[in-house]
């Protein structure tokens, strides 16, 4: 999931009081690595713009239930958690506004994923990308057996990304193309549930996948990813930024040729934090033969500027774990209220209600 964009208000059934009226947006980060740029500018920021507004509820949550399915390294998850939460913390996430929690911290989640798995049919699981795509590596290696390595937690993900959206009756998920193949799953889940237990339980999410976010390259000319470890992490120290700065690859023209900004990873990378005159006159440098030694220091110059705030706040973060923790309390309060009476009203109609 990545970042939120704005709606409808949500249906009576997924709310009470006030915030009937209020779109509600949900948007999960799993904490398997460390956030870099491309995080930022695909998700981070646009996210944090949404959580400012009063007219949208937000649901920003740590993905580590679903980290456990690609990484077993329990330091690695824990430290993760940690320089997310306070990611999102130093760049301004308005907890006040937008409710920023641990998925782990919400144990109704785990119960809806099981009552969504028992309404949703294996065969829909079966056409999942991710788990067709390990079943198609296992057969290009040559394996007899086509789940060799695959776990249920890779297998039954879209359940759980399914509970973690229907939890809270998200009226819209921003994803990436990729990821709308879970939401159109989540509906279907919905719709079974609703129609076995003949009732108005869930809201049908709906997959916003927003154009205009700009997904960045990498140190190599690849779409930047931890899978390529060709990132630029978004709060490395000063000297480590410009090492990495001076890494991004460029073509072999000299100083005084005209460069085609279009085509390269240094200027995209520049304008994605520019603003329209600062990227318009770095457009002209370029047209005008900048040197790649000169370009270079200019966009290391401008990001070390650009983030040096931000950069101190998240290093005191880190250095303050309590207060992080007391913020991610705080906001799996306020999941939980409105988790539980859904839970409660879940559990009355599947049959799993109290007797008294």
């Amino acid at each position: 999931m990545s970042a939120p964009s704005v709606s409808t208000p949500s249906s009576p059934s997924s709310s009470g009081g006030q915030q009937q009226a209020r779109t509600r947006v949900l948007t999960g980060i799993t904490t398997t690595g460390t956030p870099h740029l491309g995080n930022y500018v695909g998700a981070i920021k646009p996210a944090i713009e949404a959580s400012l507004d009063p007219n949208v509820q937000s649901f920003y949550f740590l993905a580590d239930l679903h980290a456990l399915i690609k990484c077993q390294d329990a330091r690695r998850v824990q430290e993760s958690r940690l320089e997310i939460a306070a990611t999102w913390l130093a760049l301004g996430l308005d907890t006040d506004n937008a409710i920023f929690y641990r998925q782990s911290d919400i144990p109704e989640i785990p119960e809806l994923t099981w009552l969504m798995s028992c309404v949703c049919a294996k065969g829909l699981m079966n056409r999942a990308h991710a788990y067709k795509a390990a079943v198609a590596e296992n057969e290009e290696a040559g394996n007899q057996d086509p789940d060799k390595g695959i776990t249920m937690g890779l297998f039954g993900y879209p359940v759980l990304m399914a509970a973690d959206i229907l939890m809270f009756n998200a009226n819209r998920v921003p994803v990436g193309r990729d990821q709308i193949q879970h939401i159109e799953m989540a509906r279907d889940m919905a719709g079974r549930f609703n129609h076995l237990y003949k009732g108005d339980f869930f809201t049908l999410p709906e997959a916003v996948v927003d154009e205009r976010v700009q997904v960045l390259n990498g140190l190599d000319g690849r779409k930047m990813s931890k899978s390529y470890n060709n990132t630029i992490p978004l709060f490395v120290g000063e000297k480590k930024l410009l090492k990495l700065v001076r890494k991004i690859k460029t073509n072999s023209l000299e100083p005084g040729e005209p460069k085609d900004p279009d085509t390269c990873t240094l200027f995209q990378i520049y304008s994605a934090f520019a603003s329209e005159e600062e990227t318009q006159a770095m457009r002209d440098e370029y047209a005008a033969g900048i040197g790649w030694g000169d370009a270079k220091n200019r966009v290391f110059e401008y990001l070390n500027e650009q983030l040096r705030e931000p950069r101190e706040r998240y290093q005191a973060l880190l250095e303050d774990p309590g207060h992080i923790e007391q913020i991610l309390l705080r906001g799996a309060e306020k999941a939980r209220e409105q988790a539980a009476p859904l839970m409660d009203r879940l559990r009355v109609a599947a049959g799993l209600g109290r007797f008294v």
